[in-house]
């Protein structure tokens, strides 16, 4: 007979996760002093909502009262299409390149709850996929499902870093796993990788640098110095995980369908899209994670792939 632990994971498989694991729900002390030592650095950028909540995100009690454990969860969303090396195209994260992975694994955390508290009377819980005050790489970690490698993204032995994370947050009881062992050893390759330095230490990333941050997150100007470094990048960027032999050697197809690349992803022509107007940007984007940036940050950063840089990003 199975126990409760065990029928949980096997719950979370069967809805179609990657990978699972559990940690106790307890404060988390030194990583809370990290994240402040981070933010008082101020490599948040305009990420103010990262000074939010702190004590919420060190503490799941304070996010679920009673709450025993964390169900940490890990989904493939790998495909072996390439970018193009068409001068022409422009390159959007793969993680983009399918249906938002918010609305995929928070349905799949939404059922196992719902399955959860339905199997054990009188038990809650509360999901997050990378929102809310909650450190998902943390818990990933604790969890067993993987490392956080010196770009800051989680390494699982499985897959490589080409996973999307999630949890649940249960008054349950389950039985921990042993968290994961850092694999990366000396390797450097995805520090020298970075165009723009943006891995200023192993495990430490300032995000007033990185492509992904200034594609997505930031709303302002993006200057020529910075832009002329996007070698095409118009939505996230991939680079410090391209090169990762740990990618090399795991990536493995994703058997969800909602990843596979959507028509036109993987190779936008810069020159077309340059011309979008906003209708037609909501359409495109509808159900995807490229909305994320909004329609006068994606043209702004064709703009500036096109022409090595642009000042301001209109109105929004």
């Amino acid at each position: 007979m199975l126990t409760i632990t065990e029928r949980v994971k096997e719950k979370a498989l069967a809805l179609g996760f990657s990978k699972v694991g559990i940690a106790r729900a307890e404060a988390l002390e030194e990583e809370a002093r990290r994240l402040r030592t981070w933010l008082d650095r101020r490599y948040q950028a305009g990420m103010s909502w990262m000074e939010r909540n702190l004590e919420k995100r060190s503490d799941p009690q304070l996010i679920l009262p009673g709450a025993r454990a964390v169900v940490s969860v890990a989904m493939n969303y790998y495909t072996s299409v390439r970018h193009s090396g068409d001068e022409g195209a422009g390159k959007i994260s793969r993680y983009a390149w399918g249906d938002d992975y918010h609305d995929i694994l928070g349905e799949r955390l939404e059922s196992l709850r719902v399955w959860v508290e339905k199997e054990f009377a009188g038990e809650r819980g509360l999901w997050y996929v990378d929102t809310g005050p909650v450190m998902d790489k943390v818990w990933a970690e604790r969890a067993g499902i993987g490392w956080e490698g010196k770009h800051t993204n989680v390494i699982t032995r499985d897959y490589g870093s080409w996973v999307f994370l999630g949890e649940l947050i249960t008054t349950l009881d389950l039985m921990p796993d042993e968290p994961a062992v850092d694999r990366c050893g000396t390797c450097t390759l995805c520090i020298e990788a970075c165009p723009t330095d943006a891995i200023v230490e192993p495990h430490v990333v300032d995000s007033n640098l990185c492509i992904s941050y200034l594609t997505i997150e930031h709303r302002g100007e993006i200057g020529e110095q910075v832009a002329g470094k996007f070698d095409r990048w118009i939505y996230g960027c991939d680079i410090c995980q391209d090169v990762c032999p740990w990618n090399h050697k795991f990536g493995t197809e994703t058997e969800e369908k909602g990843f596979v690349p959507r028509p036109g992803s993987v190779a936008p022509v810069l020159t077309e899209w340059a011309e979008m107007d906003r209708r037609e940007f909501g359409r495109r984007f509808k159900g995807s994670a490229v909305k994320r940036a909004q329609w006068t940050g994606l043209i702004r950063n064709i703009r500036a792939v096109l022409g090595g840089g642009i000042t301001g990003a209109g109105e929004r």
